[in-house]
């Protein structure tokens, strides 16, 4: 990519200048991209040390846990090193890296959000041909598909995006690189970005929700038809959060990408995007995995097995040495 742009850094204007708040607010996204980082990691590892978690369901919820991960590093650890050291300067190429593997992961996390529908579908509403219908090849090119269109998605929003002059300011009134802070910086006509923006991110959204909001009617039809009470209830509650953390993500997204330029907010956006950059990532492993009974079972497979496991490691080793 050609660098159209007489600027080679930005200045990230981070969430907040008040120094009395800085500790506090780096504190607390450690926490935040700690839980991240042992959720969706542990989550990574259980579903591959258990073979009875080798499932459609599972597979799709250990891509979830990886783009989860991916996308909340593209982000977290630059907006905490501008809270602990003041830096909040990044490179034109760091800029561009930092948007580029954001829309893409979370690209992938709809397209993946939509197959995890459609693969709860296909096991409420057809249990008896789920094997036939969800085998691996079909998982596999639904996962496949997912990161092709997210790393397409991205490729094109970065070459609209940095195919730009910044020539007035490199002071990016966010805090991290996102498309509609850095058009708005850009002293170039961006007509044609932005409407590129909102019919590209309009059909990735509408298409995956449409996908989403039609799998959920089919199971939530099925639920009423169940004739147990203890299975629907426990059925709703599980749709009821699994709902709850679909609506969040895509509903940030639809604030901060599908309205003119003109109706941004600074401060209401940078809320909107610490949601869906941060809390969303956080929140999934616990919406999706950790209150299953099958996750918590592998995990204490684990806990049991690994002193075990690491005990003959150990004594391998000094049988060969």
């Amino acid at each position: 990519m050609e660098n159209g742009s007489e600027v080679k850094e930005f200045i990230l204007v981070g969430l907040t200048d008040n120094p009395e708040l800085q500790v506090p607010l780096f504190i607390m996204f450690m926490v935040i991209y700690l839980i991240t980082l042992v959720g969706n990691l542990g989550m990574v590892v259980i579903i591959s040390w258990d073979s009875r978690l080798h499932t459609p369901m599972y597979f799709f919820l250990r891509n979830l846990s990886l783009v989860d991960f991916g996308y909340s590093t593209a982000i977290t650890p630059k907006v905490m090193t501008g809270f602990l050291t003041g830096n909040k300067i990044i490179s034109y190429n760091g800029c561009a890296a930092q948007m580029f593997f954001f829309v893409a992961f979370a690209t992938v996390e709809s397209y993946l959000l939509a197959a995890m529908a459609y693969d709860r579908h296909v096991a409420v509403c057809k249990p008896l041909h789920y094997t036939s219908n969800m085998t691996s090849s079909v998982c596999a090119g639904l996962v496949i598909g997912s990161y092709f269109c997210g790393f397409l998605n991205s490729s094109i929003h970065m070459g609209h995006t940095f195919s730009l002059h910044f020539c007035s300011s490199n002071v990016v009134p966010h805090f991290f690189c996102d498309i509609p802070p850095l058009l708005a910086l850009s002293c170039s006509d961006t007509h044609i970005r932005e409407l590129v923006v909102f019919f590209v991110v309009g059909f990735n959204v509408f298409f995956a929700i449409f996908i989403i909001l039609l799998s959920y009617l089919f199971i939530f039809i099925a639920i009423l038809r169940m004739r147990s009470a203890e299975g629907r209830q426990k059925a709703f509650s599980t749709f009821a959060s699994h709902l709850t953390a679909v609506s969040i993500f895509y509903g940030t997204i639809i604030f901060m990408y599908l309205q003119p330029s003109s109706s941004h907010s600074m401060d209401t956006d940078k809320m909107a995007s610490v949601f869906y950059t941060m809390v969303i990532p956080m929140l999934n492993p616990l919406i999706y995995s950790l209150r299953n009974k099958e996750v918590k079972s592998a995990f204490r497979k684990i806990v049991e097995e690994f002193p075990m496991e690491f005990s003959i490691l150990l004594l391998m080793q000094t049988e060969n040495s």
